[in-house]
């Protein structure tokens, strides 16, 4: 097991399970941000039913599953045994559902047809070195496909390769893992170097409350 995959799997065990319903009392939806009940849907991959969308880093299936719903295929990719032991256990009754453990790179470099859409909900294009995934990306996307992904926005002045901790217990140091931070500006820049078109990067401010942070919202066509 790689250091990565050893830390993913320390924070999946940390993080709650989804709600059983949301705010609309929908078993299944999707959410690109770190608020509940806020921002856009799945709506942003621009598929319908039968299309075939793939999610980099899928933690837990929830978007996944959700995508299933819809009635298109949905293919999850994780490093992490935790996290994928979970959506098996919660989603795997779904049979549009399949589910990878491997490396994002990795398991674009693996032969298997191409996707109507990719998405990553702060998962492995926030941790994965851009100018090496995003052409491993747009090989596996059909023309005019669309990439979304969304993300933390950067600390002003941290930019680029970051290191980003996971904790463990008391008496161990935490984990750490490589983040890719940059600003909508500079999203936009490596995306058009990489071939990608239409480009929109945009911050969502966070919801009323005592947290402030918004959510980065990144979305393109192969």
């Amino acid at each position: 097991m790689t250091d990565t995959a050893i830390a993913w799997d320390a924070y999946a065990r940390q993080r709650p399970e989804r709600r059983l319903t949301n705010a609309r009392g929908e078993t299944t939806w999707f959410n690109w941000t770190q608020y509940p009940d806020h921002g856009p849907g799945a709506e942003l991959l621009e598929v319908a039913a039968g299309a075939r969308v793939l999610g980099l880093g899928c933690g837990k299936g929830a978007n996944a599953a959700h995508l299933t719903v819809l009635g298109m295929r949905a293919v999850g990719v994780d490093v992490s045994a935790e996290q994928l032991r979970a959506a098996r256990e919660r989603w795997g009754h779904l049979s549009g559902l399949e589910l990878h453990q491997a490396e994002a790179i990795g398991f674009m470099q693996e032969p298997g047809g191409v996707y109507d859409a990719v998405y990553s909900v702060y998962g492995a294009v926030w941790f994965t070195d851009p100018a090496r995934l995003l052409p491993a990306v747009r090989e596996r996307m059909r023309p005019g496909g669309r990439l979304v992904f969304s993300q933390r926005p950067p600390v002003e002045g941290c930019y680029g390769c970051q290191a980003s901790y996971i904790p463990r217990g008391d008496e161990e140091d935490p984990l750490v893992v490589k983040r890719w931070d940059y600003g909508p500006e500079v999203w936009e820049q490596l995306l058009v170097e990489h071939g990608f078109t239409d480009v929109r990067a945009v911050v969502l401010p966070a919801p009323p409350g005592p947290r402030t942070i918004g959510t980065l919202i990144v979305q393109t066509r192969a």
